[in-house]
């Protein structure tokens, strides 16, 4: 019960014996909070409820949690050559692909490919193989999507639904480009991962060794390795393991290094620059 009209109305059900009911927020609350402590042992249970974690979490999460990073993002150069979009185009996994002008950090447009093959068969057919020497990339770019890093998922999942668009770009309070989310971002963190032809290639298999350890890329998210395991790994501070590595030690760990974090030995396995790519991981005995 919200509003000004809360106090008063509470104060009479007082009166005649009676008990508002819960805010909204703490039933959603408690409901989550059973839900988290129960261990299913039907693989189908533990699914369903972790969709129902996933819906009551939405507004708990935001848009940087789950997004793409930028170092990450594929990107089109505006200053290339037709025939070199093209063939960057083909050879991606991605259909939409951000177009910067000079830095990548300045988005000028999105290009579907879609879009793209259809403007330049066009031109081929009208005026020959020479029209691509004066193709225009952004005469078929569309605006670009900004969106705060902020904004929570279930506000950006309203929004992705009601412009019919499903990508947009992160950016901090600052304007700089953060990374990108995108309605399948948001969708699996109800549903688990979606997976597709091209995501089956480079999905982790968490199959553990003789001695129980798990050899995870640092880049994997916790929520997603907590969910593929039913794990508890603390995801206050941090969204990927390498994240929660660097989080605990206050730097950034050398490989060997191990740690104990919520439960569970952490072991740096390889890094690159000041990024920790392989981690072996495992459960602590009680």
């Amino acid at each position: 019960m919200t509003g000004r009209f809360a106090g008063p109305l509470d104060r009479l059900l007082a009166r005649l014996g009676l008990r508002a009911p819960p805010p909204i927020a703490t039933v959603e609350q408690r409901l989550a909070d059973v839900l988290a402590t129960e261990t299913p042992a039907d693989p189908s249970h533990k699914d369903q409820r972790d969709r129902f974690l996933g819906m009551l979490d939405l507004g708990e999460r935001a848009v940087e949690e789950v997004m793409l990073h930028r170092s990450a993002i594929e990107m089109i150069d505006s200053s290339l050559p037709a025939r070199n979009v093209l063939d960057r185009v083909l050879a991606s996994h991605h259909t939409r692909l951000p177009v910067f002008s000079g830095e990548r950090e300045n988005v000028v447009g999105v290009i579907h490919a879609k879009d793209l093959l259809r403007a330049v068969s066009r031109a081929v057919r009208d005026n020959g193989a020479d029209a691509l020497a004066d193709f225009d990339l952004l005469s078929v770019a569309m605006p670009p999507y900004f969106v705060p890093d902020t904004t929570p998922l279930d506000e950006q999942l309203r929004e992705f639904l009601k412009r019919r668009t499903h990508f947009a770009l992160v950016v901090d309070e600052y304007g700089s480009l953060r990374g990108l989310v995108t309605l399948e971002d948001i969708l699996e963190e109800i549903v688990g991962e979606i997976v597709d032809e091209h995501d089956a290639e480079a999905m982790q298999t968490l199959t553990p060794n003789a001695a129980g350890d798990y050899l995870i890329d640092g880049a994997m998210t916790i929520r997603d390795l907590n969910r593929a395991l039913d794990w508890k790994l603390p995801d206050d501070e941090a969204n990927t393991i390498a994240g929660l590595v660097i989080h605990m030690a206050q730097s950034i760990p050398a490989p060997g290094q191990a740690f104990s974090i919520g439960g569970f030995r952490i072991e740096v396995v390889a890094r690159r620059e000041n990024r920790l790519t392989r981690l072996r991981i495992r459960p602590l005995q009680p």
